[in-house]
């Protein structure tokens, strides 16, 4: 039987916070971390968790009794010009998190990666690779979504370029990278999260940008 006790980082952010509600109507019992001056940012419903995404110390003990968690940190609007802050806040809670994740004896990793390869946003992917690959060694089941550029408020300006994705998903040599690296909607990527959520594969699942437009 699920157990429905979820830890989840990044629960004011851009995903988390539309994602928590979602799975508190799911069923879910929620523990939120989010920073002692970030807390009221949280959705209702949840339990907040002070601490640092940064510092496993200040929350691991919090993790226990919790089979899921949904690892969503990541730097405010990527662009090439944050690669320090990749290594600095989206690879450093990935280390932090997946030994929490352990030593709580967590029985189901949710990762948000990133789709690849790319051929831009190199420094990002490789954070959200080496994520993807200390999940893989710490030998937890785990499902990672692979987005690549998440719509919604605020996150409109690539509709402008949705002709040129159009036209390059019937070029041959162009199609699969048009499709690899499409267009994904907020409220699609919140549905695969609840989904992963609600059904732990039994060993690594991946949820690519085609299985994340299915939600």
């Amino acid at each position: 039987m699920l157990n429905k006790k979820l830890f989840i980082t990044g629960g004011t952010g851009y995903i988390g916070s539309r994602t928590i509600p979602e799975l508190i109507k799911a069923g879910f019992e929620i523990k939120a971390l989010a920073r002692k001056e970030s807390e009221k940012r949280l959705p209702q419903g949840c339990i907040p968790v002070t601490g640092n995404a940064l510092d496993r110390k200040s929350y691991e003990g919090a993790v226990s009794g919790c089979d899921t968690f949904i690892h969503l940190i990541g730097v405010h609007h990527p662009g090439p010009g944050k690669k320090n802050l990749f290594k600095e806040i989206d690879l450093v809670s990935i280390e932090q998190a997946v030994p929490a994740a352990v030593s709580a004896g967590v029985k189901h990793f949710i990762y948000l990666s990133v789709a690849h390869p790319a051929p831009v946003m190199k420094e990002f992917v490789e954070v959200r690779m080496k994520g993807e690959e200390l999940i893989h060694k710490s030998g937890l089941i785990a499902s990672f979504i692979r987005p690549w550029y998440v719509l919604g408020p605020g996150h409109y300006w690539p509709y402008l370029i949705l002709p040129l994705y159009k036209l390059f998903e019937i070029i041959p040599s162009a199609k699969e990278t048009a499709q690899s690296l499409g267009l994904v909607t907020i409220n699609q990527v919140v549905r695969c999260l609840g989904h992963a959520a609600g059904n732990p594969p039994h060993s690594i699942k991946i949820y690519n940008v085609p299985d994340i437009k299915k939600f």
